[in-house]
């Protein structure tokens, strides 16, 4: 089982979407645990702020060290965590690789990120791993750290109801998924390639295998020579 615990100056983003679909699934099975803190709850300012100005001016507020320091200390006292996770946009981009190594874990602490940014002392003192999901800003890293949550949920055994459908996700190999299709074999006109209609196992799969190496080189180059580096 793994554990996560969200923290956030805005917890009921995060409440809505850990109770469908996937992760629904895999709490319902035991297999995934989460757990939201807001920070309101653990601020010492007589108006639950977790927010202030930030020191040499500038816009937006920045959140500040005392909450964040207070929640996650308090639940480091509770248990060990594998890590600490910062989601902001001035970090690496979470992918499939990172979703891998993280579904080995057992307990990790996802903050996240809101206002104009973060006390920088949090970052230097407490978080283990920085994530983005892509070179663009959110209001907050309430939906990334969801992201994360929902891309590791999928990987615990037990939880996809087919045991080969994590394994043969996009990204795995570095390739994206070819194009899919299921019936009828005729609609509007259009045909589902006879290939896949024939019964002939090994063509199937050479035929997807092709599928997945063209898509993957028209629309990501930088995959492409990845997979093409490693083979």
């Amino acid at each position: 089982m793994i554990r996560f615990d969200l923290i956030s100056a805005v917890p009921d983003l995060l409440t809505s979407p850990l109770e469908h679909s996937i992760v629904k699934i895999a709490r319902t099975k035991g297999l995934v645990e989460t757990n939201i803190h807001s920070l309101r709850d653990y601020s010492t300012d007589k108006h639950r702020k977790v927010d202030d100005y930030p020191y040499g001016g500038g816009a937006g507020m920045v959140l500040t060290p005392q909450p964040v320091f207070t929640c996650i200390e308090k639940l480091k006292q509770e248990r060990e965590y594998d890590e600490i996770i910062f989601m902001t946009p001035d970090a690496p981009v979470f992918t499939q690789s990172d979703a891998n190594a993280l579904s080995l874990k057992e307990n990790i602490i996802i903050l996240c990120g809101h206002y104009k940014g973060l006390d920088q002392r949090v970052r230097d003192s407490l978080i283990t791993k920085e994530y983005s999901i892509g070179d663009f800003v959110l209001s907050g890293g309430e939906l990334p750290a969801l992201v994360v949550v929902d891309a590791v949920s999928r990987l615990i055994p037990g939880v996809l109801g087919d045991a080969e459908s994590a394994l043969e996700d996009s990204f795995m190999d570095d390739l994206l998924d070819g194009p899919t299709y299921t019936r009828p074999a005729e609609f509007k006109g259009m045909k589902v390639p006879d290939v896949l209609t024939s019964g002939n196992h090994a063509n199937v799969e050479k035929w997807r295998e092709e599928q997945r190496l063209e898509k993957t080189s028209r629309l990501r180059p930088d995959l492409y020579k990845k997979f093409l580096n490693k083979h």
